[in-house]
Formats: C-alpha cells, structure tokens, sequence
C-alpha cells in the first residue's frame, strides 16, 4: 500500500494523469489485455470448438449488415467461426508471444550488456562484435530461418514446443537492442562514484553489478521493452500470416488475417479486415504508452 502511495505521487504518476493519450492508450491496452486473459468467460462463443460450428453459418455478414444476426456481432468466417470471439482468443495467443519472447530478449540482452559494460576488455569486443553479427541480418529473415527449421525438425511436436520455437525466434535478434543500450549506459555508470566506493570497500563485482549499477540502467530498458513489444506482436503476426507461426490449431491474428485474404475480395472483407484493425489496436497502444514512458523517465523531454 505505501508503494502504491509513493508511485501515485511520483513524477512518472502525475505525468500519466496529464497526457489524455498515454490514459486512452493504456485504456486500450488493458481492455485487450484483460479480454485475453478471459478470454474464456468474455468471448461469447468457443471458435475452436469444433462442437458447435455450423458450416450454415459460414461467411455471414456484420449483425448492422443485411443477412446478419446479432449472434455474431462482427459476422464469421469460412469455418462458421464467430470472429469476434476469434480475435479474443487469437489476440492472447499474440499476447503471450509477444510478452514472452520480450521478457526472454531482456532477461539475455541486459544480463550480456551489463557483463560486457562492466568487465570491458575482449569479453566486450567479443559480445558487441556478436551484436554487430546478429544486426546484419533482418529480423523477419533470422525468425523465418528459426522457426521454419523448428517446425522441420519436430514436424509433430506438441503445441507448447511450437510456441517455445516461435518466441525464440523472435527473441533471438531482439536481445541484441538491450545489450547495446544497456552496455552504454554501464560504461558511464562504472565510473560514478558510488561505484568506486563499492569497489574501495571491498564489494564483489557481480554484487555491483546487481545491486547498484542494474537498477540506474534499467529506464532505457523498460522504455525500449515497451516498445518492442509491439514489435513483437507483429513479428508474431508477420510468421503466422506466413503459414510458420502459431499452430493451426491455434491460430493468432496473423493466422486469422491469412485465412481472411482469400476472401477480401470476394466481399466477406469483414474476416481479414477486423483481425487486422485488432492487430494495430494493439500495437498502436502499446506504442503509444511506450512514447509516453519514454518522455515521462526522460527529464529533459518534459
């Protein structure tokens, strides 16, 4: 509770309470985060469960269009698949993709870039030169390698594995952003004085490392975090709209979208049309929220 009392007062809580656009965009977040999560209590029908589809109900039109019922709001696909609860199911399965393989990129880009700040010598060289490796090639590219050869060498592997595979893929070339920034700001931080009196008074480096050097570096990190989370969601969307992303079983919004560009111009425009409008709903507000973030640490932009 104290906590939450400090944050509530802090520079970064009054700065949320005066931008209308951080606000929204957070709004906006939290509603598709929360119908992820509940996605089994908030989505009006199961759109995979084979049980109750109708192929009669197949390609129907927008409740507000004509041949439309208010059983599907926003219509159904080819499958006779509600899509609004589609996009609710499909928008989790992009959301923990995403968060997941930001988490892993953080976890390996900062530990690496604080190591290579803080120790120098040829283990920089070594880590930085690894980076410079890993930013020569597109990230779509490396992902698509990633998870084309997983899905090749465990062709019948269980859907989790599946998921492991994807969000490695994507997490392989979004760890290298954190350890180049984090090992930016290391270097001018070993240096200050409170790190120097920590080495004078005998304190381990790995200690300095985590304990004082870790959270002055760690701004940087939740501003770019943020950011390529959006980045991440459409990484995910960009393989499955590619046939090598989430299992079909599964399907994300990117599966979603792919399913409905066979018929975007067939007039059932609504099955690709709302997943894709969903998918920059997301990323537009976490991008948003990640702009804010970005000014409300950085003094200077206030």
């Amino acid at each position: 509770m104290n906590a939450l009392k400090r944050w509530l007062s802090s520079d970064v809580a009054y700065s949320f309470r005066q931008s209308p656009t951080a606000m929204v965009a957070a709004g906006i977040a939290f509603v598709c985060l929360f119908c992820s999560v509940f996605a089994g209590w908030v989505a009006p029908h199961n759109p995979f469960d084979l049980a109750t589809l109708e192929l009669s109900d197949a390609r129907l039109p927008p409740a507000w269009m004509e041949g439309g019922t208010s059983k599907f709001l926003l219509g159904t696909d080819d499958q006779g698949r509600d899509i609004l609860s589609a996009l609710i199911y499909g928008s989790r399965i992009s959301l923990v993709v995403g968060l997941s393989s930001v988490v892993l990129s953080v976890v390996v880009g900062v530990g690496l870039g604080l190591l290579a700040g803080f120790k120098g010598g040829w283990l920089d060289a070594l880590l930085m030169r690894l980076c410079d490796v890993m930013l020569s090639f597109p990230a779509i590219l490396v992902a698509l390698l990633i998870a084309g050869v997983g899905r090749a060498l465990f062709p019948n592997a269980h859907e989790s594995l599946a998921f492991g595979v994807l969000i490695i893929s994507i997490s392989l070339t979004g760890w290298v952003q954190y350890a180049r920034t984090v090992r930016g700001t290391t270097l001018v931080e070993r240096n200050k004085e409170y790190v120097q009196a920590a080495r004078v008074t005998g304190v381990q480096p790995l200690r300095i490392m985590v304990k004082h050097v870790l959270p002055n570096v760690m701004g940087p990190v939740m501003v770019l975090a943020t950011i390529q989370v959006a980045t991440a969601i459409i990484t995910e969307a960009t393989l499955s709209f590619l046939g090598v992303g989430a299992p079909p079983t599964s399907p994300s919004l990117g599966t979603l979208i792919r399913v409905g560009n066979d018929y975007l111009f067939s007039g059932e425009w609504w099955i690709t049309i709302f997943p894709g409008l969903m998918l920059v709903l997301i990323a537009l507000s976490v991008n948003l929220l990640g702009d804010w973030l970005r000014d409300a640490l950085n003094p200077r932009l206030r």
